[in-house]
């Protein structure tokens, strides 16, 4: 949490903020937005281009990106010189030079917490659906192939009593080990920091501080990271290599955690027992190589994706502008180097 000597303090703005909103929000948090700000919204919801988000950073005092916008240090050099908020809608703020942010003396402000719950769900979702192959289950049904039951056919694996590794366990990590004991996995974990003992025991959670072994150890490997330049490719070819020829691993994180090709590579040789994405390495573009194989289960990056989530994070980002414009410090003001 910033304190009062992190904070730049910025002038109270004169009249209603101009905030420029990158895609389309729900209409709650638009209506909102349009009754507190002089907004300029994308109803088109189609990504903005290089030459449209100039135009929005010179235009206004605040802009509203999301995840699929790269606010990189050339755009924000480019910034009018009224640019004092970048307000992020999501929590990730990979996508934004932060230390070009904070040399402009612009605020970036994210949404933290909100979707939490939502992809701890989506998580489970996924291991429960890889382990016990839902995905071919209903391929092989809408494909008018299935001949019927029979007792050595669609074959999973039973998730208690396996071993869950998870990697990252800062707030969804955590979220997912709480509700991984319901299903009577065994939880490994490895951070940057490790938990509270009281923390460890109501998870039910170890903590592994070699990744490497926790990669080997785990039946169902999590991933639950930022994308940094020290995370990427994270689960390499050399790594993978060392995984259980039957186990798993369930990206609801980022795609760059994955070397995808050599993951692809190792559910073509059947040297793993498959995997559940939620994210991709180049997504919007996903292999078709993943498209087509048996037993991953892939959805399109919709962890998030909840009405009371996305309403909750434009609350947040609402917020976040209401203090900035009114000379505060937002609630959610984030620093660079301290993400």
């Amino acid at each position: 949490m910033p304190s009062s000597a992190d904070y730049r303090p910025t002038r109270r703005v004169e009249g209603t903020p101009r905030v420029a909103v990158t895609r389309r929000l729900l209409p709650e948090t638009e209506t909102r937005m349009s009754e507190l700000f002089d907004v300029s919204l994308n109803r088109d919801d189609k990504a903005m281009t290089r030459d449209e988000l100039v135009a929005a950073m010179q235009a206004a005092h605040v802009l509203v990106p999301t995840v699929t916008d790269r606010i990189d240090a050339a755009l924000i050099a480019d910034a009018g010189p009224q640019l004092g908020l970048i307000a992020n809608f999501g929590a990730g703020t990979e996508h934004i030079d932060l230390a070009a942010a904070r040399a402009r003396k612009i605020i970036v402000t994210n949404t933290p917490g909100v979707f939490t719950d939502d992809t701890a769900d989506m998580t489970i979702a996924l291991i429960i659906s890889v382990a016990r192959r839902l995905n071919y289950g209903g391929r092989t049904l809408r494909a008018g192939k299935w001949e019927g039951w029979a007792p050595s056919t669609m074959l999973g694996h039973r998730l208690a009593g396996k071993t869950l590794g998870i990697v990252g366990m800062g707030r969804i990590g955590q979220a997912v080990a709480h509700r991984a004991r319901a299903f009577g996995l065994n939880v490994l974990y490895n951070s940057r920091h490790r938990l509270p003992e009281a923390l460890e025991t109501m998870f039910g959670a170890t903590f592994e501080p070699d990744l490497d072994r926790l990669v080997a150890e785990a039946d169902i490997l999590s991933l639950h990271c930022p994308a940094t330049p020290e995370t990427h490719h994270m689960i390499d070819a050399r790594r993978i290599a060392l995984m259980k020829p039957h186990a798993y691993i369930v990206n609801t994180a980022r795609g760059q955690l994955i070397e995808e090709e050599a993951l692809i590579a190792a559910l073509v040789d059947g040297r793993i027992g498959g995997a559940g994405l939620d994210v991709f390495e180049h997504e919007p573009q996903v292999d078709a190589r993943l498209l087509a194989h048996h037993n991953v289960a892939i959805l399109p990056h919709m962890g998030s994706a909840t009405f009371e989530g996305r309403i909750a994070s434009g609350d947040k980002v609402i917020a976040n502008i209401r203090f900035w414009a009114d000379g505060h410090r937002p609630p959610d003001q984030v620093l660079e180097g301290l993400v």
